[in-house]
């Protein structure tokens, strides 16, 4: 939706590396996936991963992402930190790329996929630590040809002390235009083609990327398919900016729901690139 992102400025989605998208409507046919390479030797995954000071938690995300066979580069977005992010992200071998100030998870994650040549994209959140090795599922379902998009489903946290408006929301607003209701439509680990991104349109401001990201490829008639995996996150609380947060998180969702719904309405096509 686009207050945040959608003025002049706004990051385009990089189109894939063999040119522009075609134009196919709801209903276009899945693409097989390709193996550990691309063509001409590219690796086949890429990971990005967007981080606004995480200095305590990107390097042991890295480290783990780094030990997934089949992956190639990681590319970590420095969202306008003022820790030592970038530095951490650099020291565990990753490359990095450094926004000048913030911009929101959306525009991290598409600067960081402009830098990629993959036809595959793993995107990743900077705090998962270890336990961002348990993607390595979704990257080789991938490269089985399993999906189009695969979204990793974290357990249920007793205890876990967020409001559920946010996951709640996203999942009414998946299910109402695209028609699947999803376990995790707001679950930032995810292995997508690449293609996917040439359809975010509008380019959704910073916390609607996941829920634009998923109506997208649904609209687009690929195959979207969740994964139970036991990754973790940090746990957010109740002081005053995790509630700034939470309300931020909100309404770039509503943003993106609402925006989406108008390009229904206006029976825009939803392109993927042939391959």
């Amino acid at each position: 939706m686009r207050p945040a992102d959608g003025r002049r400025g706004a990051p385009r989605a990089p189109a894939s590396p063999g040119g522009r998208p075609s134009a196919a409507g709801d209903g276009a046919r899945r693409v097989p996936a390709g193996g550990p390479t691309a063509a001409g030797g590219r690796p086949a995954v890429e990971a990005v991963i967007p981080a606004h000071n995480e200095a305590a938690t990107v390097a042991a995300t890295v480290r783990a992402l780094a030990a997934c066979p089949h992956l190639g580069r990681i590319w970590v977005v420095d969202d306008g930190s003022t820790d030592g992010t970038a530095a951490a992200a650099r020291a565990a071998g990753a490359e990095v790329v450094r926004l000048p100030r913030r911009g929101g998870k959306a525009r991290a994650l598409l600067a960081g996929a402009a830098h990629t040549t993959a036809p595959w994209l793993l995107f990743a959140d900077a705090d998962l630590g270890g336990s961002a090795g348990q993607l390595a599922r979704l990257v080789d379902l991938a490269l089985a040809g399993r999906g189009d998009m695969l979204i990793a489903a974290p357990p249920r946290r007793p205890g876990r002390r967020g409001f559920g408006a946010a996951v709640g929301l996203a999942r009414w607003g998946v299910e109402r235009l695209a028609g699947r209701r999803l376990e995790a439509p707001l679950s930032g680990q995810r292995v997508l083609r690449r293609d996917v991104l040439a359809c975010l349109d509008p380019v959704p401001p910073g916390w609607g990327i996941e829920v634009a990201l998923t109506v997208a490829a649904l609209r687009a008639g690929l195959e979207v398919v969740e994964v139970p995996l036991a990754i973790e996150h940090r746990v957010t609380g109740w002081h005053l900016a995790h509630l700034a947060h939470r309300g931020r998180q909100l309404g770039h969702i509503a943003w993106t729901l609402a925006a989406y719904a108008r390009r229904r309405e206006a029976g825009t096509p939803w392109g993927v690139a042939a391959r």
